[in-house]
């Protein structure tokens, strides 16, 4: 192998030599290269050399195997080649980031459903009697997340208002005032309209729209990004090149043909220029392409804690228990709210089923997998990102990285120039970009291509919805504040404030670690610090936990110092 990479290393110089220095007699080797490319037809090919007089780029003063026509299939061949070499370069990238959007978005789609099932499970195992009616509720709620995520324009915090609003008349019919029967619709009606005023779940709702609010919608534009940069690669993959541009790529890759040169490869220098000339708009893309990947890993690394969408919703089955749990305790104040507002509760002949939620068949679609700690969303982000910036000067290199790997000839061979096999180049090499174009030599740049001028556009809003600068509601994810120092970790480390509900132990919130059981549904352990209250015959109410079984020790100190956090935080 080695002997043969030698000699062909000392023949292929002396065979352009040779091509170049002696007359060219014959024009079968650029017929079986035509043929070989399948550039067309080969019936119209000349046999041997003529007169170029009717070309008009692989024009010579030397006989020549091309004909006009023959010219304008090197023509086409040479945009072909020059695509597929940039859909070459660009395949992993692409690859990458479409990969990478299809799993976030699956995985999105998963922990929304997986929420929705939490927060059903809740209600059927503590709270059964409400949980029928409850159903509708969680479902709507987690249609507008759903929708919410994957793009359509709604309030997220209207539609965690909406949900409390109705869950209210639900809780009020069977826990704070319950009867025999269910509250009549017009009663049910006055109770959602008064739940904003009487604000039964005290600052419940208020967390829960802000940390809702905060995670979904940065989730929502990191997916966002993704798209747009497929969108990128798709655009600057399908580029649409100049005359000039074409004209001078053909001159570089097939006009040597002509001359029966069909081995020989363009110098670096003079293959730079022509590449660079014809990506100079491509070349524009470079900066904002790195502010794009470098908002994408600041955004990323950002998302955690009550940024985080896998905390959020994996957390908000808690939220709701703890909501609960608040108006049953303050019932007796709550229902005197009520009776001034409403008056005495009106209630209809029917009285509500119990909870008929099938685990089974509301979790077929759920995909069975479990995941530990070192698996999560987070890491998988933080991964991608890693991978990602890797490509930060994807479109600044471009040129030179084709150039040195496909199209140009190695240092110290002999090279095509344009006109003629030399030893080297002499012409200035130009930088990249429109701007350092008006010195090219090869290429002749007018202007802005108006395809890249509006991908550009697109990245620079882009980059302001990931830095949060469209978004002044949540505060440009307070994390872009001037003079705050230190890195992203530290900016953010005291992020989670009292609103918030992560203050400290009292919270009644738990990290979670994703595991799903042969059922499809949570193992029964994440739902370990749900507060089970059941109504008794009489209607007053009874905590268990399970089902009827003997309460362990731990839980319930668990869940007496949930308690008493609450009755100091009421204090």
């Amino acid at each position: 192998m080695g002997a043969k990479s030698l000699c062909l290393g000392v023949l292929l110089p002396l065979l352009l030599a040779a091509a170049a220095a002696g007359e060219l007699r014959s024009c079968e080797d650029a017929r079986k290269v035509f043929q070989l490319r399948q550039l067309g037809p080969v019936r119209g090919f000349p046999q041997t050399p003529r007169a170029g007089v009717d070309l008009q780029v692989c024009s010579s003063k030397n006989p020549t195997c091309c004909t006009k026509k023959m010219e304008e299939r090197y023509q086409t061949a040479a945009k072909q080649d020059i695509q597929q070499v940039l859909q070459t370069s660009s395949a992993a990238l692409k690859f990458l980031i479409s990969r990478n959007a299809a799993a976030f978005q699956e995985t999105f789609e998963m922990l929304i459903k997986l929420a929705e099932n939490y927060t059903s499970t809740l209600f059927c195992n503590a709270y059964r009697n409400m949980a029928v009616e409850a159903a509708a509720r969680v479902e709507e709620f987690f249609t507008d997340v759903g929708l919410f995520m994957f793009g359509t324009d709604i309030s997220t915090e209207e539609s965690v208002n909406r949900f409390f609003d109705t869950l209210f008349p639900i809780v009020y019919s069977h826990m704070i005032n319950p009867g025999l029967t269910d509250i009549s619709l017009e009663y049910a009606e006055c109770l959602r309209m008064a739940t904003r005023d009487i604000r039964p779940f005290g600052n419940v709702p208020k967390i829960v729209a802000r940390q809702m609010g905060r995670s979904l919608l940065r989730s929502r534009t990191f997916l966002q990004a993704l798209n747009l940069g497929i969108e990128v690669i798709n655009t600057t993959d399908h580029l649409h090149f100049s005359k000039d541009c074409s004209r001078a790529l053909l001159r570089m890759q097939y006009c040597p043909h002509c001359q029966g040169l069909t081995l020989s490869k363009p110098c670096m220098g003079y293959c730079l220029n022509v590449v660079r000339g014809c990506l100079a708009n491509m070349a524009e893309v470079d900066l904002h392409w790195r502010g794009y990947i470098q908002s994408l890993e600041e955004l990323s690394s950002a998302m955690h804690g009550t940024y985080d969408i896998e905390h959020v919703l994996l957390n908000f089955h808690s939220r709701v228990n703890d909501a609960v749990i608040q108006a049953h305790i303050n019932g007796p104040e709550l229902a005197e709210q009520v009776y001034k507002v409403c008056g005495p509760p009106i209630r209809k002949p029917t009285q509500s089923p119990g909870c008929s939620f099938d685990q089974n068949r509301d979790n077929q679609g759920l995909k069975m997998f479990s995941r530990d700690s070192e698996e999560t969303l987070a890491n998988r982000r933080k991964e991608f990102v890693s991978h990602l910036r890797l490509y930060r000067a994807f479109y600044g290199g471009l040129p030179d990285q084709l150039c040195a790997n496909e199209l140009a000839a190695a240092d110290g061979l002999p090279c095509w120039n344009g006109e003629d096999v030399v030893r080297s180049y002499t012409h200035r090499v130009v930088g990249s970009g429109i701007k350092a174009q008006s010195g090219n030599p090869e290429v002749k740049v007018k202007g802005t291509d108006p395809v890249i001028s509006q991908i550009i556009d697109k990245l620079k809003h882009v980059i302001q919805l990931l830095q949060g600068k469209s978004f002044p509601k949540y505060d440009k994810w307070d994390l872009w504040q001037t003079g705050s120092g230190g890195s992203v970790d530290e900016q953010i480390s005291g992020d989670c404030d009292d609103e918030d509900g992560c203050e400290g132990s009292g919270s009644g919130e738990v990290k979670r670690v994703l595991k799903i059981t042969d059922s499809g549904m949570p193992d029964k352990t994440n739902l370990s610090d749900v507060k089970k209250i059941h109504q008794t015959s009489d209607g007053s109410t009874l905590d268990t936990t399970g089902a009827g079984c003997t309460t362990m020790p731990d839980y319930m100190t668990f869940m007496l110092i949930s308690l008493v956090t609450l009755f100091l935080s009421l204090w």
